[in-house]
């Protein structure tokens, strides 16, 4: 039987329970109690979780942890992390511990520009939009004067304006092309005003030119890009070969040239580098999720970067240089300190100023150091002892609770489990003893 409601974005959030809990659940009353028991505890703090999306009826739990010892061009970091794949925070804490003895982190900005597009069709000759975009471009870009007014006077604001002819990709199809600079915001919203008031300039004008009695220009849409190829930060870590002492029966020199094979093969391979650029996102995320920036725009542009050569590569970079090994990440990343979750969510704010409250550049080196932390640590297990050792050591509490064992149990399973091999039948074999 189809489940069919009108007005539901109408119904208070008690009676949408209600309603879903009785229309989809076999046990309508556990089903509500599962959603209420998540509710927060303060009135206050839980409307606020409620008006962030719509039709919310509770709040979706993440792990939040920490993973302390990060050096970062100098100075201390604890880096708050919401994920819920064991291993992760271990491994980046592992990873800055690692290096804090060797040197630290560092980073460096390379460009902040992001850029917005509007698409539109035109149907006459190419010299002539050109020109018309040339008469016209001040005027476009002054009729987002008000709408700018505050980003410039932090600094921002609109940097070019450029007509691109995209008519070979598809017939008569143009754009303007427009880069911004927002500070510490973020800026899609920003972005987003100017590019649809660019627009309706541009029609207005366009409509009152000459051209207008030849040819047709139609708006087709206007929106930013969350492919930011010239908002890019760099981080690296590097030391002497004699320094990468693994204990696992492995040299400096041998650790470093079979780490460098292993991050080419995520150069020649896809199906290697999409595993590869998936642990560098597990650090990268993590910090985007807990500082309430967008994850999901901060994935599509990565991953659209490493396939810039026109093949998805892995990320990362290591190579020797003068006895000196080192290992770089460099990624497109847009994200904010200001606006948005920034000041609404209690556990962003608590996330930035754990931070020291960083402007988003300095947001941007973080993010970029967790992701290469994440990576270092990866690739490290991978080559000396395996990945599963460590993840699934990690892994062990997973199993104990989904096989309900007790806290007795528990403490002695961990005991137990330092010394031997951590799968599902073996900790299933332990609890039945």
């Amino acid at each position: 039987m189809k489940k069919i409601i009108t007005g539901f974005s109408k119904l208070t959030k008690e009676e949408k329970i209600k309603w879903i809990s009785e229309s989809f659940f076999s046990d309508p009353s556990k089903a509500k109690l599962d959603l209420i028991k998540y509710w927060n505890s303060d009135p206050e703090v839980q409307e606020i979780h409620d008006e962030f999306i719509e039709n919310t009826l509770s709040n979706f739990y993440m792990p939040f942890g920490v993973a302390p010892n990060f050096i970062i061009d100098g100075e201390s970091y604890t880096l708050p992390m919401a994920i819920e794949e064991s291993s992760v925070v271990a491994a980046a804490s592992k990873s800055a511990k690692y290096w804090s003895k060797r040197g630290g982190f560092h980073t460096k900005i390379i460009n902040v520009e992001k850029t917005g597009h509007i698409h539109f069709l035109y149907d006459g000759k190419k010299n002539e939009i050109k020109k018309f975009f040339k008469n016209y471009k001040k005027q476009l870009i002054e009729s987002c004067d008000d709408i700018s007014l505050k980003m410039k006077k932090r600094g921002g604001g609109i940097l070019s304006m450029d007509l691109i002819d995209k008519t070979l990709d598809l017939k008569n199809y143009f754009q303007i092309s427009v880069c911004f600079d927002t500070i510490n915001a973020m800026g899609a919203n920003f972005i987003n005003s100017c590019l649809e008031k660019t627009a309706e300039t541009l029609k207005d004008v366009f409509l009152k030119s000459s051209l207008s009695k030849k040819y047709e220009l139609e708006i087709i849409m206007s929106i930013m890009s969350n492919y930011v190829p010239n908002c890019l930060v760099k981080s690296w870590v590097s030391c002497p070969l004699e320094d990468l002492n693994e204990n696992d029966g492995i040299n400096g020199r041998e650790f470093a040239e079979k780490f460098i094979t292993a991050v080419n093969i995520s150069k020649a391979d896809t199906s290697r580098a999409v595993t590869h650029n998936k642990g560098i996102m597990n650090g990268i995320d993590s910090i985007v999720l807990s500082t309430g920036n967008d994850f999901r725009a901060v994935e599509s542009s990565i991953h659209a970067y490493a396939s810039k050569s026109g093949k998805y590569q892995g990320l990362t970079n290591a190579f020797i240089k003068n006895g000196i090994f080192t290992i770089d990440l460099t990624i497109p990343i847009s994200i904010g300190t200001v606006g948005g979750l920034t000041i609404l969510h209690p556990l962003v704010k608590w996330s930035l100023e754990l931070l020291k409250n960083p402007n988003s550049k300095r947001l941007m080196s973080i993010i970029c150091v967790s992701g290469l932390a994440q990576n270092f640590a990866a690739v490290r297990s991978l080559i000396t002892s395996g990945i599963q050792k460590g993840h699934m050591k990690m892994h062990l509490l997973n199993i104990l609770n989904q096989l309900n064992a007790t806290k007795k149990q528990k403490s002695e399973a961990l005991l137990f489990f330092k010394d031997h091999k951590v799968n599902f039948g073996n900790v299933e074999k332990f609890l039945n003893k």
